[in-house]
């Protein structure tokens, strides 16, 4: 079920997960389980330190594919950045993602910080299940 019909679904369940970054640039946060589609509404992150900025990276590895029938992809790549060393100044907060994207089964959200602990970040989310 790479791609479910999203009119005619068993279930969509609702949540938030938050993550304080590690300096691991790559940290895996999540991984979209098998029979499922994820969409993700929005993604802010809060520079926790209160005296310096710290990037923020964020990307989506395992696109392998283009999801809905009707196109057809050229030169997409596997992994592609949603964010790439953004700077969030001390006790800010940005909005990384506020229009909604869909992962599908198997794509994994990385993702980390240039100083360990010194940001937040939290997704809202829905799980789509047909």
């Amino acid at each position: 079920m790479a791609n479910p019909n999203i009119v005619d679904v068993t279930t969509i369940l609702g949540g938030n997960l938050g993550f304080n970054l590690s300096n691991t640039l790559t940290a895996t946060l999540l991984t979209v389980d098998a029979e499922k589609l994820l969409k993700i509404n929005r993604i802010t992150v809060a520079n926790v330190d209160g005296t310096n900025a710290a990037d923020v990276d964020l990307f989506v590895d395992g696109l392998t594919t283009a999801g809905a029938s009707g196109i057809s992809a050229t030169g997409a790549d596997a992994t592609v950045y949603l964010a790439k060393t953004v700077s969030v100044p001390a006790d800010a907060t940005l909005v990384l993602v506020d229009t909604p994207i869909y992962l599908m089964e198997g794509d994994i959200l990385k993702g980390g910080a240039s100083a360990s602990g010194d940001l937040d970040l939290f997704i809202s989310y829905e799980v789509i299940n047909d």
